[in-house]
C-alpha cells in the first residue's frame, strides 16, 4: 500500500536513481496515474516496453515504486504504483557530504527543467484549454521579506493547502466523480536572494 507519507530521500544511490531523466519522467507519470503497467508507461514517455520495465525496476530497487495489485484480468502484466505519497530532501540530510549535495543539486535542477517545461508546454497549448481552464490557471510571484523561519512556516501551511486538495480530489476520483478533472501541477518555490 502506497505510503500516506512522503519519503524523504537521504541517500546518494536513491539521489542518482531518480536524476535519471527517464526514470524521473516515468516516476511522474505513474504518481499522475495512481498506478500503471510499463506497456502505459512506454506509451506515454514514448519508449520500448523493455527500456521502461529496466527503469521501473530501478526505481523499486530504490524503493521508490513497488508492485500494485494487478489491475486487469491480464495476469501475466505487472502493476506499479509509488511506494509513498511524494518525495523530499532536505538540506540538513545533505550537510557535511559533498557528494550528496552534488547529487541533490542535479535532481534540483533536472526536476527544475522538467516542472519548466510543462508550463512551457501549458503555454504553448493555452489556447486549446477551455475559457474555464484558462481562466483558473495561476501564475504569480510574491516578493515578501522574510526570516529564515516564517519561511519555513509559509512553506508549511503551503502544503497542508495543497495536500488537502489533493485528497479532496482524490476521494472524489474513488467515489467516481471524475467530470471536468485534469491533471494540475503547482510548483511552488521559495527561496533567498540578493538584489
Amino acid at each position: 500500500m502506497t505510503s500516506p507519507d512522503s519519503r524523504r530521500i537521504t541517500d546518494l544511490g536513491t539521489l542518482k536513481a531518480l536524476s535519471h531523466p527517464l526514470r524521473m519522467r516515468l516516476y511522474r507519470a505513474l504518481f499522475v496515474a495512481r498506478t500503471a503497467t510499463a506497456s502505459q508507461l512506454a506509451d506515454q514517455v514514448d519508449e520500448a516496453v523493455s527500456l521502461v520495465s529496466y527503469h521501473l525496476r530501478k526505481l523499486a530497487d530504490h524503493g521508490l515504486i513497488e508492485e500494485a495489485e494487478t489491475q486487469s484480468a491480464d495476469g501475466r502484466e505487472r502493476w506499479w504504483r509509488p511506494s509513498s505519497y511524494g518525495l523530499s530532501i532536505h538540506d540538513e540530510d545533505m550537510r557535511g557530504a559533498p557528494e550528496l549535495i552534488a547529487a541533490s543539486d542535479a535532481l534540483g535542477r533536472a526536476i527544475n527543467d522538467q516542472r519548466a517545461s510543462l508550463l512551457e508546454r501549458f503555454l504553448d497549448e493555452r489556447l486549446t484549454w477551455s475559457d474555464e481552464w484558462r481562466s483558473a490557471s495561476l501564475s504569480a510571484e510574491w516578493l515578501p521579506r522574510l526570516t529564515a523561519t516564517e519561511l519555513n512556516d509559509l512553506g508549511q501551511e503551503l502544503e497542508a493547502v495543497l495536500r488537502k486538495y489533493d485528497q479532496l480530489a482524490r476521494a472524489a476520483e474513488a467515489a467516481g466523480d471524475t467530470e471536468g478533472r485534469e491533471n494540475v501541477a503547482v510548483h511552488l518555490h521559495g527561496f533567498p536572494y540578493r538584489s
